[in-house]
């Protein structure tokens, strides 16, 4: 393996812990003289495309011995007792050549907790494979040099007798890269593309939050792809801003029909959005809105999210706020309301309701919580119908005073909203500075919301998380529907 830790951009907390790694496999003395064992296993987890593999690789470049790459579908057959054969074999040969690295990559495929989903009844060959790797895992000695290191995104699902200490007794998070990490994998990633003179690393950071490092790579050679089709000589700003586009909202619609009245009922449905969360102190700080159609959008706005660990019940008001903006918009416009708000109704249901039954947000219902953490789905509610009633009506009431709040706030700020929308119409993509030549700088904005210093975190671009999961579903782009 030739990676190196140099080769790997970002991940500042997770290469620390596997640095370590790699210390123990150089200088094994330096640890056992004072009695400590070196640890058998460690487990990444993380995201799709956030850079396990790739550690785990420089870990073995760094410490310069065999590294054993397998994945957990590997030893999944059809014949009885070929993936625990195959378990044997590999302990076999890595014994053979210790100090080794034995990785397997999404592990889940044979480490899932056993006794769930068999509902035959009969015997599971996956759970004889995993039973083999146990066995294995205890087999050998902290002595022999051979570390085990296994990457999955789905942590929870995994057998406990494979996580407890003595086995994989390291965990190590491989989180989505911050504003800071994205410009380090963008250096990495831009060496062999040819650049235009003026492009500026920082603004491609800035525009893809939420973006893991296998995202950046696709996007730099999606800017590639572009300028090529355009017949450029060196990739320009514009066709990187045109791959983000690419990448979030999918294919431009250049041959979608859209009326004047559509398009302007787009535009200031969009405009809504972002004058309602530029004018709330909560609210996620403007990237940029469009309304150019991709996929299956006629428009998006999209923000970055602050870091939260907790998120207080001002917080989830003015993103439910900001997201009605789009339907307040509609109906201070045009005096009428239209099917675009889908995803925003979507969105806001989900928030009101983990408000009132999850989170214990809501005077009438009180400090108690419905949420199972233990996501197993029942035929019954835990409350009674008198119950269920008022959490409807809650929630239904914390939405429409949002709702109300918006059509004040854009009632106060018309002209504003129609310049914006205008605006829109003319250049069909606007980004915060065009904002702040509109309503002025946002006074809630901390000290340049550039984050360099901050070190947002990125999240998806893609998925909402459901409200079981977070009480503020945020996505990073908010999507009118067609």
């Amino acid at each position: 393996v030739n990676i190196t830790f140099n080769d790997v951009a970002g991940l500042t907390e997770a290469k620390q812990e596997v640095m370590e790694i790699v210390d123990f496999l150089k200088n094994p003395k330096k640890y056992t003289n004072l009695g400590g064992k070196i640890p058998k296993g460690a487990l990444l987890v993380g995201s799709p495309g956030t850079g396990k593999t790739l550690l785990a690789k420089a870990v073995a470049g760094e410490a310069q011995v065999p590294f054993f790459s397998l994945s957990g579908s590997d030893f999944v057959e059809m014949f009885v007792g070929v993936g625990a054969s195959r378990v044997r074999d590999l302990f076999k040969q890595a014994k053979d050549k210790a100090p080794c690295i034995i990785f397997i990559d999404e592990i889940d495929a044979i480490g899932r907790a056993r006794g769930k989903g068999n509902m035959m009844g009969g015997n599971d060959e996956r759970e004889n494979t995993l039973n083999q790797l146990l066995v294995e895992m205890d087999g050998f000695g902290t002595d022999t040099g051979i570390i085990i290191m296994a990457a999955t995104n789905r942590a929870d699902v995994l057998d406990n007798a494979l996580l407890r200490p003595g086995r994989f007794d390291r965990q190590i998070y491989v989180d989505m890269p911050d504003i800071n990490e994205r410009k380090e994998i963008f250096n990495v990633h831009l060496k062999p593309i040819k650049l235009e003179d003026n492009i500026d690393i920082n603004f491609l950071a800035k525009q893809t939050p939420g973006f893991s490092g296998a995202d950046i790579a696709n996007l730099c050679n999606e800017a590639a792809l572009i300028a090529a089709r355009k017949g450029h000589e060196s990739v320009t700003k514009q066709d990187f801003l045109d791959a983000v586009d690419r990448i979030i909202g999918g294919l431009e619609k250049k041959n979608k029909i859209i009326t004047k009245e559509e398009k302007r009922a787009i535009a200031f449905h969009e405009a809504g959005h972002a004058t309602v969360s530029w004018l709330l102190p909560h609210a996620h700080p403007l990237i940029k809105v469009t309304i150019v159609p991709r996929g299956q959008s006629l428009g998006a706005a999209w923000y970055l999210p602050e870091e939260r660990s907790i998120t207080t019940t001002e917080q989830i008001l003015d993103e439910m706020c900001a997201t009605m903006g789009g339907r307040a918009a509609e109906k201070i416009t045009f005096n009428k309301i239209s099917t675009g708000a889908l995803s925003d109704l979507e969105k806001v249901t989900k928030q009101a309701y983990a408000m009132v039954s999850m989170y214990g947000l809501n005077d009438k219902i009180g400090n108690i919580s419905y949420y199972d953490s233990r996501g197993q789905e029942s035929f019954t509610k835990p409350y009674s119908e008198a119950t269920a009633r008022i959490i409807d009506e809650e929630a239904s009431k914390i939405i429409e005073e949002q709702y109300a709040r918006a059509l004040q706030i854009l009632a106060d700020n018309q002209e504003n909203l129609g310049k914006l929308a205008d605006k829109l119409l003319t250049s069909e993509v606007i980004f915060k500075e065009d904002l702040e030549e509109i309503f002025g700088k946002r006074p809630f904005d901390k000290e340049d919301i550039e984050l360099l210093a901050e070190n947002v975190p990125a999240e998806d671009l893609s998925v909402t998380a459901p409200a079981e999961i977070n009480p503020n579903p945020e996505s990073n782009s908010k999507e009118i529907e067609s």
